[in-house]
């Protein structure tokens, strides 16, 4: 079967995918294929590949998953259903992210749709976690924000520090982390490119890592996109959706 033949729901899977994505399993393929996901999520699918997304990042039911800064909540959907009755999803993100990802916050969460799911509402250093208590931990487009402070906008300044040391404290040895950004350009300054941009260099992320508890375990290039130039903001309409992204995925020590 061609690649060009595969039925929308099943979208990205390992036999099209030459980028790393790996196997995609029956519980992955049951999660992006839910029919209760909503159609905001639907359109997104084609450009974030959540099925090599959530297979390479090796999430599995009855684990229990940190979706940090999870935004609008598009992985902690298909994180519920993933993980099942006998797992658990946290949901993070902080007030002032909020007012960014619109109605769709409130309609995610109305009526206990995501009953697997916990939403905590904090800055990202403030998090209290039990320790040895997570499988996996989602950063989706995220660090980038970790490394910049905008207060007049109601951007505090965040500890990246403090926050590794604790999530190393939280995740259990072996657990995975995976992580994905938008990439940038090597040189000029982080905070600053961060800022203006949302964008970071992957090698910024290596040299951060390589400082904590977490030792790289694989990267993947499906979400790699050679016409991104790199120096446009994030959200430009003309590669909105479709950045440069790498992908990486850290194991807990």
């Amino acid at each position: 079967m061609s690649c060009s033949a595969v039925v929308f729901s099943l979208l990205l899977m390992s036999p099209c995918d030459d980028g790393g994505g790996g196997e995609v399993s029956d519980a992955v393929a049951a999660a992006v294929a839910n029919p209760s996901r909503l159609e905001e999520d639907l359109a997104k699918d084609t450009n974030r590949k959540p099925a090599q997304v959530l297979s390479f990042f090796d999430i599995k039911p009855g684990m229990t998953v940190l979706d940090l800064f999870s935004g609008g909540g598009y992985y902690t959907e298909m994180l519920n259903t993933l993980v099942g009755e006998d797992g658990k999803v946290i949901a993070h993100t902080n007030e002032a992210y909020i007012p960014y990802v619109g109605e769709i916050y409130e309609k995610r969460y109305a009526e206990n749709r995501l009953a697997q799911a916990e939403t905590i509402i904090a800055e990202a250093d403030d998090l209290e976690l039990d320790g040895n208590s997570l499988d996996a931990v989602l950063l989706v487009l995220t660090w980038h924000d970790f490394l910049y402070a905008d207060p007049e906008n109601g951007w505090n300044a965040i500890d990246e520090t403090l926050l590794l040391k604790k999530l190393c404290m939280a995740m259990k040895p072996g657990a995975i982390l995976g992580l994905i950004d938008h990439v940038a350009n090597s040189g000029g300054d982080v905070a600053t490119v961060a800022k203006n941009l949302h964008r970071i260099d992957p090698q910024v992320v290596r040299d951060t890592f390589a400082k904590s508890c977490f030792k790289p375990a694989d990267e993947a290039e499906f979400l790699r996109n050679a016409d991104d130039d790199h120096t446009l903001v994030m959200y430009d309409e003309s590669i909105r959706g479709k950045t440069d992204r790498f992908v990486f995925r850290f194991v807990r020590e």
